[in-house]
């Protein structure tokens, strides 16, 4: 608790919860109370895993349900410590079925969504059901080694089903912020974790009727372009190289770094401002979107929106993954997701085609047909539907075939790829009115500065419907 809060701001509520109890379980084994983080008003959870590791009975979760009703009363951030067995078999009436057992933290947790920044540290077990409260969390930072989350453990596993597996197959840190993604970050120590949590809260407001507080504005990290963007447009490089040269230096926050890494999500400053943003990662997989890539940037749209931080998409894609494996997936419906969380966005989004973007990809990285704020693109990229030497493939199957010349059907295909090619050059789309400007990258900052100023009075529009019935 003093890693998290500012000295001396925790105002602790029941603490003698229990305290006449003849089983003496201090505090009932759950912190809760008030106190800072930046001098701005926050509320607390913290499992105690020195009392019955943490499990919770009536009284832990009368004790949540509690601090949860004051957040939700006085629109106070929550910030949860997370190491606990579960409830306590023991105890079951008083924690699980009643009308304020275990069911209503997490009814609560739902409420608060989308209307306070929820942050969790899970630095121990989250076991069961108990498992569902950094599920509903925006944040989840994971202890390296000691974080868990699983509905059943391995032993009730192999019980149940006959597998034999281990802690961490079964829900470890690891395999949470690289398989599952229900883990946005993985850090070595309680510590990390925790300061990492309070740098997050820095780029949210406190709740969504307010927006995110702007900060000093700071020189990017880098500033020289040269070498950065390779001149074909197939070679890879890291997307992150021209993030650094946006925005704000050292201020890029990056989540789920580990999981679908072929997008790149996370927090940053921009002259200042809180941004979000999602850009295509050229060096895993050509930056395509896949189904887990589309739901992790879904649901960071969808982060942002709910507390008014604005988003830069940074495209440089080939499109969606094609295959029959992804179809099986159901990438259209994971895909449908993504388009349908940036198309609802009400807050200024921008895009910027940094090489290529092509097909249903364009679409889902905000493209014009979905009024983002503002598109640009670097000089020599490419927009359209599909690349041109891929494009000739498919115009021209038939006659390419019938070409028996070997040098003759090589020259055929250079010939119409570049034709192609020329629909899809930048200032071409540009002289269509398809694009805003095309920004050479040494003004890309500047220019995104004064886009984002000068959005600065945005407003929500007034609400329609109740809300989208989206594919999930």
């Amino acid at each position: 608790m003093a890693v998290l809060l500012d000295a001396g701001s925790f105002v602790e509520d029941g603490l003698l919860a229990s305290a006449r109890d003849p089983a003496h379980l201090p505090a009932e084994g759950v912190l809760t109370g008030t106190g800072t983080v930046g001098g701005r008003q926050v509320v607390v959870i913290a499992h105690d895993p020195t009392v019955k590791a943490g499990s919770w009975g009536a009284r832990t979760v009368e004790k949540q349900i509690r601090i949860l009703e004051h957040a939700d009363r006085y629109l106070l951030p929550v910030f949860y410590l997370v190491d606990s067995a579960g409830g306590r078999l023991t105890d079951a009436l008083g924690f699980h079925p009643g009308h304020r057992g275990g069911a209503r933290i997490f009814h609560l947790q739902v409420r608060l969504s989308g209307r306070v920044p929820q942050l969790c540290c899970l630095m121990g077990p989250s076991a069961a059901g108990g498992a569902y409260m950094p599920a509903f969390c925006d944040w989840v930072g994971m202890v390296d080694g000691n974080a868990s989350m699983y509905l059943a453990s391995p032993r009730v596993a192999e019980q149940a089903i006959g597998e034999k597996v281990t802690h961490e197959e079964m829900g470890g840190a690891r395999m949470h912020c690289t398989t599952s993604g229900m883990g946005d970050q993985l850090f070595p120590d309680d510590a990390t974790a925790i300061a990492a949590c309070r740098e997050l809260l820095g780029y949210l407001p406190a709740s969504y009727d307010r927006r995110p507080e702007a900060q000093p504005a700071v020189a990017p990290a880098a500033t020289d372009w040269e070498g950065v963007l390779p001149a074909s447009l197939r070679a890879s490089y890291d997307m992150r190289s021209v993030i650094e040269r946006i925005v704000d230096g050292d201020s890029f926050l990056e989540i789920k770094a580990r999981f679908a890494e072929e997008i790149i999500v996370g927090f940053a400053r921009l002259d200042g401002r809180s941004v979000g943003i999602v850009a295509n990662q050229p060096k895993v997989r050509a930056g395509t979107i896949g189904v887990d890539s589309a739901d992790k940037a879904t649901r960071f749209i969808s982060l942002c929106d709910a507390f008014n931080v604005p988003l830069l998409f940074l495209a440089d894609l080939p499109g969606f993954m094609v295959g029959s494996a992804v179809e099986r997936q159901g990438i259209i419906r994971h895909g449908a997701k993504m388009i349908a969380a940036m198309s609802s966005c009400a807050v200024p989004r921008f895009c910027v085609v940094i090489r290529k973007s092509f097909a249903a990809g364009y679409y889902a990285m905000s493209s014009p047909g979905f009024e983002p704020t503002a598109t640009l693109a670097l000089p020599g990229a490419q927009i359209g539907a599909m690349a041109g030497s891929a494009a000739v493939h498919a115009v021209w199957a038939n006659k390419i075939e019938a070409i028996e010349d070997h040098e003759e059907r090589e020259a055929f295909i250079r010939e119409e790829s570049a034709r192609l090619d020329e629909e899809l050059d930048v200032l071409r789309v540009a002289s269509e009115l398809l694009i805003e400007a095309v920004v050479e990258p040494e003004d890309l900052r500047l220019q995104l500065s004064l886009r984002l100023a000068a959005c600065h009075g945005w407003t929500r529009p007034p609400a329609g419907r109740h809300h989208g019935a989206f594919p999930v």
